[in-house]
C-alpha cells in the first residue's frame, strides 16, 4: 500500500467514514435528496425567477420572446404573455402595455409604431389627434374601428416618444408575428416607417414603399399576406401637403378590398 493510500485511510478514521459509495448508489442518494425537497412556494419561485431573469442578456430575451410567442395560441394568451413579459426595458417607464384595439374577427389588420403619451396614458393604440385623424381616415374608406384590428411594432411607450431601437424591435417583434398569425387578416397595413422598417423592408423608406402592395409572411403564418404601406397620421399632422398621397394609398386599399373574395362586404 502506498503512503498516498495510507493518508487516505488515515483520514477516513479520522472523518468516521467507514464505507464509500459507488457511482449508482451517488445518484440514486442526489435522487432521493430531490425527492425529499419540499415544493417551493409560489413566491419562492417568483423570486428564483426574477433573479433568473436579472442574469439574462438582452439576447436571451429575444430568445425566451420566440418561445413563448411559439406558445400562444389565441389572442387572450398572447396578450396575457405579453403583459407579464419583463424583457423589454421601456415597460419599467411605461404606464400601461398597449396591445390592441378593434375587432379581432376582422379581415383587416393595422400595425402602427409605438405609443405616444395619449396611448401609454389610455393603453389603446392611436388615440389623441393621431388616433382622431386615423379614424376619419379608416370612414373615408367605409371603414372604422368595428371593421379592423389594430396593434402597434411595439408594446410600450419609448421615453420621451422616442423611437424604438433595433434591439426593442427586434424584442416585439416575435410577439407582433405571432400576432398577426392569430389574427390571420386578408390584408396587412403597416402605419408608419418604423412598422415598414420592422415589419417589410428595413432598407427602404416608406416612401418608396407606399403606392403599391406587398407580399408579407413570417415564421408562424401559413400563407403570405397583401401588404399596404401608408403615412402614419401622427407624420401627416406635421405634413399635411402628404395627406393627396395618403388619400391615393387608401382609395387603393378600397379597390383591393372591393375587388377581393370575403372583404366586399367590409
Amino acid at each position: 500500500m502506498s503512503d498516498e493510500d495510507l493518508e487516505l485511510l488515515k483520514f477516513y478514521h479520522e472523518e468516521g467514514i467507514d464505507c464509500t459509495l459507488t457511482e449508482d448508489e451517488e445518484e440514486k442518494k442526489v435522487e432521493k435528496v430531490k425527492d425529499n425537497n419540499p415544493i417551493q412556494s409560489p413566491a419562492i419561485q417568483a423570486e428564483v425567477q426574477k433573479k433568473e431573469q436579472q442574469s439574462m442578456f438582452p439576447s436571451d430575451w429575444i430568445i425566451e420572446a420566440r418561445k413563448l410567442a411559439s406558445k400562444c395560441v389565441s389572442v387572450d394568451e398572447l396578450r396575457s404573455v405579453v403583459r407579464s413579459f419583463e424583457g423589454c426595458e421601456i415597460k419599467k417607464t411605461a404606464t400601461n402595455t398597449v396591445f390592441s384595439n378593434g375587432n379581432p374577427n376582422a379581415k383587416i389588420m393595422l400595425v402602427g409604431e409605438a405609443p405616444g403619451a395619449n396611448e401609454d396614458l389610455q393603453g389603446i393604440p392611436f388615440c389623441g389627434a393621431s388616433g382622431m385623424l386615423l379614424n376619419k381616415m379608416l370612414n373615408a374608406i367605409n371603414l372604422d374601428r368595428t371593421k379592423v384590428y389594430i396593434s402597434n411594432t411595439v408594446f410600450w411607450r419609448p421615453p420621451g416618444n422616442r423611437k424604438p431601437t433595433d434591439l426593442e424591435l427586434d424584442m416585439c417583434r416575435p410577439f407582433v408575428e405571432k400576432h398577426i398569425a392569430l389574427i390571420s387578416p386578408k390584408i396587412l397595413i403597416l402605419v408608419g416607417g418604423i412598422a415598414c422598417y420592422s415589419l417589410l423592408d428595413n432598407t427602404k423608406t416608406i416612401s418608396t414603399l407606399r403606392g403599391r402592395f406587398h407580399t408579407y409572411t413570417n415564421q408562424y403564418l401559413s400563407r403570405s399576406i397583401t401588404t399596404a404601406a401608408i403615412f402614419h397620421p401622427a407624420y401627416l399632422l406635421r405634413q399635411p401637403a402628404q395627406k393627396l398621397l395618403a388619400w391615393e394609398d387608401l382609395k387603393q386599399i378600397r379597390e383591393y378590398l372591393d375587388n377581393t373574395h370575403n372583404c366586399t362586404n367590409v
